[in-house]
């Protein structure tokens, strides 16, 4: 395993649609191991394939809430519910964190690192990653959801601090 450069905004690759993924080797399996050592080694929830300069549709998520390293190859949400409101960052986009829009319930559809097809349902702020990276594939950036009438900063920035104090006490 290595860490990757992360692309910074300016980069256009930002921009462009991921490919999806057929072949599920060894290579996959390298890039998957590089973005979760890359995504833990600038301290972020998630990281997809593009962020690192590969267009394929594949992204990691680790939330440190206990459930470990998810891999999302060639995802697609197939139902989306409710709203919530979120102050997101990113790290293509390091030291801006601003108020977006997302559902507050998705279902996604995606392949595992082997091909194996799984059927997902996740709400809360796993919600709001797995939209947040599963837009970097369509070549969408938290920028394009932004709130445009955003919330009392201090409230949003509050709920983050509590949500990342209870996080801290799951872990012990």
């Amino acid at each position: 395993m290595a860490t990757r450069n992360v692309v910074k905004k300016e980069d256009p690759i930002l921009r462009k649609q991921s490919r999806v993924v057929t072949k599920f080797d060894e290579r996959l399996w390298e890039l998957l191991d590089d973005m979760v050592e890359t995504m833990y080694a600038d301290e972020g929830v998630g990281l997809a394939a593009v962020q690192v300069a590969s267009l394929k549709r594949a992204v990691v998520i680790d939330l440190q809430d206990g459930e470990g390293v998810t891999e999302l190859i060639n995802p697609v949400i197939t139902k989306e519910e409710g709203i919530q409101y979120e102050i997101e960052g990113c790290l293509s986009i390091p030291g801006e964190y601003y108020e977006t829009i997302r559902p507050e319930r998705i279902t996604v559809e995606y392949d595992d690192r082997y091909g194996e097809h799984h059927v997902e349902e996740v709400d809360g702020f796993r919600a709001v990653c797995y939209c947040h990276e599963i837009d970097h594939t369509n070549g969408i950036l938290f920028l394009d959801r932004l709130n445009p009438e955003p919330h009392d900063r201090e409230e949003l920035e509050e709920r983050a601090r509590i949500r990342r104090a209870e996080k801290n006490n799951e872990r012990g």
